[in-house]
């Protein structure tokens, strides 16, 4: 028989979402196992030891990336039955669906990507083989096929108007949500964004001006003090489109969030009914502290002192990566203010009051002084470094009042932190989606367009379906957010994939563009430098799957 005479076979499985079900248990099975094989090799006398978690790190790290793909599966499959509830599950969703299921269950038998170099395998958990029932057996072998990515960028084609690729599961208050921040993003800052990063400029205030009358700065704050008192959700959704459009924007309403949160959580009465307003209405802007040149995610050994002196404060240390810190009004520093004391419990939360300043000179109060810090990506509002030299902060602005309460107060606003970068990175894959795209349809190559190459319409497959997969795992962080639900493992796992998917995306958008895609000119190399942030900032990878790998075994 010639090879012309074989039939394609169907693309979409018929009965994939049963498939998807069908295999979860033994998946789930498998992680049960995997965390006790961890579980033995890490406690020592009953307990979970420390050192013995350091020494097996990278098996730790492959539980924390197999138990993601375990959850996002989990999530898909949830993703694919609300859908089908509500009659919007098409052939979109079963290809993403699929290709999901058949890519990444192959993916936990062979291997799962941690980084460029670096492949978690089950034999490191002690496991000697993966995966093997009849529904995994068929989707690992049918489920991420040729066919099955050719006819979902078939689809794609034909539905560039739509936001996404594919419906989100999302009710229509939220859909309506990123209708309006996506047609912002599109007329007042894509035009621009990339102009903004060739010259490293500050965002201008008319963007910011902007975003205050659409409420973005008081979009989950509550009403009684001046905000929507909207979901996290409606917030992941804003920080989605606002980073499609670019990632500096899409931060701006994460640095008031952050500090609202703050405020929120460990403030004073007095200091919710002054500062959360203002926040809400973007009259003050924010930025927090807390990073030291030799700490990094070494929190507990920060070293900048804060003494009192008669009813305030005074603070000297120097700090570092703080990002848009000369135009705000207000930085939550984080010192250590409790005398005698090298660990987190010496640790206190200041809400700094400054003047705000300019490109040419950022740092115009006394005792108050630094620099900008040039970077790749990620500029549109600038990191600096932030020297205090006996800088004075009125007493009333200790948050909460109470001293030694700093770390708490600030792992209280992880949770949703990580929420808006697996956000931010959402948006910028899907950019990077959108300019692939669009590339891959107007460059023409030996008589056709890019995109009618597999290897080229593959990557476009595999970004569309990603980004779905890091979507349902951070509406559904957000959703265990606002129903007042634990949710510091999720929102971790969702920041972990998210950040990956961002860096991919980036990659294989700039490598269909080529060449160009090396050039200045072309957004996708601005692309590829927003990107490569999300993987550090917020809990680099391996901080976040070592915490990942920690709660697993509690």
């Amino acid at each position: 028989m010639s090879l012309d005479a074989v039939p394609t076979p169907a693309p979409l499985l018929a009965n994939i979402e049963t498939l998807a079900a069908d295999c979860l248990p033994e998946v789930e099975a498998l992680f049960d196992l995997a965390r006790e094989n961890l579980r033995g090799m890490v406690t020592i006398n009953g307990k979970i030891s420390a050192a013995a978690l350091e020494q097996h790190q990278f098996a730790a790290h492959a539980l924390s990336w197999l138990a993601t793909y375990v959850f996002a599966l989990q999530q898909m499959s949830a993703w694919a039955g609300r859908l089908r509830e509500a009659g919007s599950f098409g052939e979109t969703e079963g290809l993403i669906l699929q290709i999901a299921f058949g890519e990444y269950l192959n993916q936990i038998n062979g291997g799962i990507p941690m980084s460029q170099g670096e492949v978690a395998r089950l034999q490191d958990l002690g496991l000697s083989s993966g995966v093997s029932g009849a529904a995994a057996r068929t989707l690992m072998a049918q489920g991420n096929s040729a066919a099955a990515r050719a006819r979902l960028v078939a689809l794609m084609r034909d539905s560039r108007a739509n936001a996404t690729f594919g419906a989100t599961g999302l009710g229509e208050e939220l859909e309506m949500i990123r209708d309006q921040f996506r047609r912002f993003a599109d007329e007042q800052v894509k035009p621009q964004a990339h102009e903004w990063h060739l010259k490293d400029e500050l965002i201008p205030m008319e963007i910011i001006e902007q975003l205050a009358e659409m409420g973005v700065f008081g979009l989950t704050i509550p009403e009684e003090f001046g905000g929507f008192g909207l979901s996290k959700a409606s917030m992941v959704v804003v920080s989605e489109e606002l980073s499609r459009g670019y990632i500096g924007v899409g931060s701006l309403g994460t640095r008031s969030e952050i500090a609202a949160e703050l405020i929120l959580c460990g403030g004073t009465t007095d200091q919710k009914e002054k500062w959360l307003p203002k926040l809400a209405s973007g009259e003050i802007l924010p930025t927090a502290v807390f990073t030291e040149p030799n700490t990094g995610s070494d929190l507990g050994s920060l070293r900048t002192r804060a003494r009192k002196e008669g009813d305030d404060w005074i603070i000297s240390g120097n700090k570092t990566w703080i990002t848009h810190a000369a135009r705000t009004h207000v930085m939550t520093v984080l010192a250590r203010s409790v005398p005698d004391t090298n660990d987190y419990r010496g640790l206190s939360m200041f809400l700094a009051e400054k003047t705000p300043g300019t490109d040419e000179t950022p740092f115009v109060d006394p005792g108050l002084s630094g620099g900008e810090i040039e970077v790749l990506g990620y500029r549109g509002m600038k990191e600096y470094t932030v020297n205090f030299d006996d800088f004075k902060v009125k007493g009333e602005n200790l948050l909460g009042g109470t001293e030694g309460q700093g770390f708490k107060q600030l792992m209280q606003t992880f949770e949703s932190a990580r929420i808006q970068t697996a956000a931010r990175a959402i948006g910028v894959a899907q950019s990077a989606l959108d300019v692939g795209l669009q590339y891959a349809e107007d460059r023409k190559q030996f008589g056709k367009a890019l995109v009618e190459f597999p290897r080229v319409s593959g990557k476009l497959a595999m970004m569309a379906v990603e980004i779905m997969v890091a979507r349902q795992l951070t509406y559904f962080s957000a959703w265990q957010k606002d129903h007042d639900k634990r949710c510091d493992l999720e929102a971790g796992m969702a920041k972990l994939l998210g950040a990956r998917v961002a860096w991919a995306c980036a990659d294989n958008a700039l490598q269909i563009h080529g060449g160009n895609g090396f050039a200045l000119e072309y957004q996708v190399s601005r692309l590829l430098c927003d990107a490569r942030i999300l993987n550090i900032f917020e809990g680099a990878a391996e901080i976040q799957a070592q915490v990942i790998a920690r709660r697993l075994l509690d």
